[in-house]
């Protein structure tokens, strides 16, 4: 990133060293305060002063420590020097395909820089970079295959599908890349295999939960948080007139909240659905159970397929993403 900012040398005018970390969130380069027309007993100087405050080595912050978000990426990525970008789990939560700002900032980058407090380096052959919301990041395709080489299955098939909402997914260059022999390549083919759009629909935890348990029991695929008689209803079959409300954790606690969900129902059911309720512990403890329940609602044979205590720990497993 660093090497389309700098300033012509010799160029000592305060106000550019100014307008120059206001581009840049706040942080400036070590090599740009000497492109400015700082001498190295100047930084030091300013440093002393107050003026700079160092937050890696060869980064400085201007005029104060308090960084915001952008603040702290730009300067992981001049810690890591001309080139790099964000990658692995930051680009994945960068592109908002992964819920969460990881605890370390990922860059990768040319060079011999290594990981320090905070960033990890990482130095792959080639480091791709495009730009998004105006810092340099790995592009989505590269995200997905470095995610891919340590993710699980359905925690990659959520990643999928987040890309696949935002417009962002490329099957054809996923496959293209695949095909190289990559690291994560085969766990990325078993995804694009198994890829449901869906999962970027629902916003709960217990509603991926609510998905997986329809495709290990071969229920059609509802559509999920969907308006019915004015009431945003987690899960709906409307061909079978079905309409599920998944159920756990504090929101879905209290007199209140109870008599709102009742009332709900009641609407909803004058509408000519069949309202069903599960829990969080219903689902991932009495999975059979729920699902002859729902076999019986949408009209469909007693399922004879039972979930395993393995299973349900990878869908649970796979909702820290």
């Amino acid at each position: 990133m660093a090497e389309s900012l700098r300033i012509r040398p010799g160029n000592r005018d305060r106000d550019v060293l100014i307008r120059l970390a206001e581009r840049q969130w706040g942080v400036v380069s070590r090599v740009q305060l000497l492109d400015v027309g700082l001498s190295k007993s100047a930084i030091g100087r300013w440093a002393a002063a107050g003026r700079l405050h160092r937050v890696h080595p060869g980064v400085y912050a201007l005029g104060h420590r308090a960084l915001g978000t952008e603040g702290r990426l730009a300067a992981a990525l001049f810690y890591a020097g001309p080139g790099a970008a964000l990658s692995h789990a930051t680009a994945l939560w960068w592109w908002a395909l992964k819920r969460g700002q990881p605890r370390a900032i990922h860059v990768s980058a040319r060079g011999r820089r290594s990981s320090i407090k905070g960033i990890v380096v990482h130095h792959p052959q080639t480091v791709e970079r495009v730009f998004h919301e105006r810092l340099p990041v790995t592009p989505v395709a590269r995200v997905l295959m470095d995610h891919a080489a340590t993710a699980g299955l359905d925690e990659l098939r959520r990643a999928l599908s987040e890309a696949d909402y935002r417009g962002l997914l490329d099957v054809r260059e996923l496959e293209r890349r695949s095909g190289r022999g990559h690291g994560g390549s085969a766990t990325i083919r078993r995804a694009l295999e198994r890829h449901q759009p869906r999962f970027a629909q629902a916003r709960s935890d217990l509603e991926i939960v609510l998905i997986r348990f329809c495709e290990h029991y071969g229920f059609p695929m509802p559509n999920v948080n969907v308006m019915v008689a004015g009431h945003e209803i987690d899960a709906v079959w409307e061909a079978q007139r079905i309409a599920a409300e998944v159920d756990g954790g504090p929101a879905h606690s209290g007199v209140k909240a109870m008599e709102g969900d009742r009332d709900r129902d009641l609407t909803v059911r004058a509408h000519g659905y069949t309202v069903l309720r599960y829990t969080w512990r219903q689902l991932t403890e009495r999975p059979h159970e729920v699902a002859t329940d729902l076999a019986r609602a949408l009209g469909q044979n007693r399922p004879t397929i039972p979930v395993s205590r393995g299973e349900v720990a990878e869908w649970l497993k796979a909702l820290a993403c």
